[in-house]
């Protein structure tokens, strides 16, 4: 049994109740179907939940911890003039954010109290600019077991950074210029089981830090990109480039080795609505017993995507089946993974205002953004679609195993998007794939949510980052302020 982080005492409570419930047989404390389990807490990472972009050091993208329900809703803006995808939660209940500014597109990290009156910044107590690199480069960090971001910045140093209750400091670094080619940059980064920290970089490097320092790496064949964070479990450490899936260890003298690469359907260009010419999937591990006995990911296929489950032991297929087939053939996010389920949603044609340098032309250049959200059960055959919508999801979903709810934005407008476009917070049934509660969110263009990922922090709000700053959505009617007016909707 691995040692489970400090978490602050809601998070323990609801860790708490979910693992009664389940041992009841009752599902969950609202007697949802039960969902899971999920993989034992990372020992190396902060609070289980909200210590990483996907939730876990798995990229379950699924949470313990409860949400907003789908009841009345009070939404809050928090206007930073930046685009956030990371937002984390310490054990001491303050929001760790990493956002691109507007100005500049440098990498800024944000401290943020969810519970604070407006302040003049915002929302945020404090920040600090981190040296700027690729697009995707210092868009994925983690909070480790001390409460620290940890980020790999432009100069290709591995930051450390922490805080106290209102400034941000780097409290260590490791110089990784002699393991990160000059030109590349560090895409994603997750700790393993013995505290070593590993890297992939845009072109293909693999590596880990030990705890001393040391960095060591191996390469992935010539042309092969990684362009997605990295996920770990107790058996190792998964990878998706933009040709195959590798499952990776550590050999006797600490060199990252190669357990298995599989090779998948990679399509005959980048689709619209994705950022490199491959999967889009962070790895995702997930299963029915240990929370990791399978790796799950989506293909970039030409004419309709397949997810693709693998044994995490010998990388050999589960099951291959078709997916998002009501909706766009093609998916950026990771699949949230639990028990025996998964669930994928469509991002094909989502309008990017840029992509990475080096992704190649579209094919289509553009294409409508129909939406489209799917969900797979394995079952002893194999696996089978359960259902299949077309909600135009515009941000990472996320589940709760605790109230049994998916949890995204809804894009609203036409299929094929306007600067007009409103968004909305949604309660989805995992259950049926059918709305439960929309909420309308403010503004237009400015709240654009870009398929970024959510926070679900330990008091049961949903942080979404948008292209401005973040929007908080907490139980309850009315409205919030923190820097600016919220809006509450039904």
């Amino acid at each position: 049994m691995h040692v489970v982080p400090k978490t602050p005492l809601r998070a323990l409570a609801a860790v708490s109740a979910v693992a009664l419930s389940f041992a009841l047989g009752t599902g969950s404390a609202t007697a949802q179907p039960t969902w899971g389990p999920l993989a034992a807490p990372n020992p190396y990472l902060g609070p289980d939940g909200t210590s990483t972009m996907h939730g876990d050091a798995g990229s379950s993208d699924a949470t313990r911890l409860a949400g907003p329900g789908a009841g009345a809703v009070s939404v809050t803006s928090y206007p930073l003039l930046a685009a956030c995808p990371t937002a984390l939660q310490g054990s001491d209940g303050l929001v760790v954010a990493l956002c691109t500014s507007v100005l500049g597109q440098n990498p800024t990290v944000y401290l943020i109290d969810p519970a604070a009156p407006a302040v003049p910044t915002g929302g945020s107590i404090a920040k600090l600019e981190l040296a700027k690199g690729s697009l995707l480069g210092g868009v994925y960090a983690f909070l480790d077991n001390h409460n620290r971001l940890v980020a790999v910045d432009g100069n290709r140093k591995l930051q450390r950074i922490g805080h106290t209750g209102n400034s941000l400091f780097i409290d260590s670094t490791v110089d990784l210029t002699g393991a990160v080619p000059a030109g590349d940059a560090v895409t994603g980064l997750v700790p393993d089981w013995q505290g070593n920290v590993w890297f992939a970089t845009g072109g293909g490097v693999i590596g880990s830090v030990d705890a001393a320092g040391t960095a060591r790496t191996v390469q992935v064949p010539q042309g092969e990109q990684v362009q997605n964070s990295i996920s770990s479990s107790p058996a190792g450490v998964s990878v998706a480039t933009t040709h195959a899936l590798y499952q990776l260890s550590l050999a006797a003298d600490g060199t990252p080795k190669v357990d298995w690469r599989q090779t998948y359907d990679r399509g005959s260009a980048r689709k619209p609505g994705q950022l490199s010419w491959g999967t889009g999937s962070t790895p995702t591990y997930f299963g029915p017993t240990t929370g990791y006995e399978y790796v799950a990911m989506v293909d970039n296929a030409d004419t309709r995507v397949n997810l693709l489950v693998r044994r995490t032991d010998t990388g050999q297929e589960v099951c291959k089946i078709p997916v998002l087939t009501s909706g766009g053939p093609g998916s950026e996010n990771s699949p949230i993974g639990v028990g025996n389920s998964v669930f994928v949603a469509s991002t094909y044609g989502y309008p990017y205002p840029t992509v990475p340098a080096g992704a190649g032309p579209a094919v289509p250049e553009s294409a409508p953004f129909t939406g489209g959200m799917t969900r797979v059960d394995l079952d002893g055959a194999g696996c089978h679609q359960v259902w299949d919508n077309t909600l135009r999801s515009s941000a990472v979903p996320h589940l709760s195993t605790a109230d049994g709810h998916l949890y995204t934005v809804l894009r609203e407008g036409a299929a094929t998007t306007s600067p007009l476009d409103g968004y909305s917070f949604a309660a989805i049934d995992p259950a049926t794939g059918a709305v439960l509660k929309k909420t309308g969110l403010p503004g237009t263009t400015a709240n654009d949510t870009l398929q970024m990922s959510a926070l679900i922090t330990a008091k049961g709000d949903y942080l979404q980052g948008t292209i401005t700053g973040m929007l908080r959505v907490r139980a309850g009617g009315g409205t919030g302020s923190a820097g600016s007016s919220g809006s509450s909707g039904s």
